[in-house]
């Protein structure tokens, strides 16, 4: 078996990462492309840290299970299938699926951490991030945490001015600069979807070769 092409992408939370994802997936046959996500690594609630005022924060890079994230990266790469329980993000309305991660041509991890984590960054092909405007990030943070994960306003306004900012300002939005491809979704990213997709199309042909 050939070895598999590695792609991370990263950004600041709400910069549409997971969209950009299901672009990109949508466009290659399933067998072509495996996506693990950081955010089925978290750790379970009772080990997050918590603020200075007892919030719990999740937006740490010690919130998630950074060693589960490498081994089950390495697996995928080496050939074989990860059997994974879905993060639910703590939605009593949400049943967490068994997720299967298969081996494929093209593998893409993807999450705030994935170029910060040192171990995780090496296994990487190619780097990209996605960047976004402040309040853009911010609108469709809220959308996403009231609809998806059941948190109130209140809730999803504190996380991201005391715990979303300033980890994305000290430690994520540096790591653009090292990044192969920075991808700006203010508004939509069609293009660069599709300059990638046949980017990859000739990795996994070649990889077939």
């Amino acid at each position: 078996m050939s070895k598999p092409y590695t792609i991370g992408i990263t950004g600041g939370s709400g910069s549409g990462k997971t969209f950009f994802l299901q672009g990109l997936s949508a466009m290659f046959k399933p067998e072509d492309i495996c996506l693990i996500s950081q955010d089925n690594y978290y750790k379970p609630r009772n080990q997050q840290p918590v603020d200075e005022n007892g919030v719990q924060n999740f937006d740490l890079p010690v919130s998630i299970d950074r060693e589960a994230f490498l081994i089950d990266l390495l697996k995928i790469k080496s050939g074989q299938n990860v059997l994974k329980k879905e993060y639910t993000f703590n939605n009593p309305n949400a049943e967490p699926k068994l997720l299967e991660f298969k081996s494929a041509p093209i593998i893409i991890v993807e999450g705030l951490f994935v170029q910060f984590f040192e171990e995780i960054e090496k296994e990487l092909d190619l780097r990209i991030f996605i960047e976004a405007k402040d309040h853009v990030k911010l609108g469709r943070r809220i959308k996403r945490d009231q609809v998806e994960r059941g948190y109130d306003l209140d809730d999803v306004l504190y996380r991201y001015q005391y715990h979303v900012m300033p980890i994305y300002e000290s430690q994520i939005e540096p790591l653009k600069h090292q990044a192969d491809l920075v991808i700006p979704n203010n508004s939509n990213f069609t293009r660069a979807l599709d300059v990638l997709a046949n980017y990859l199309r000739s990795k996994v042909g070649a990889l077939a070769n």
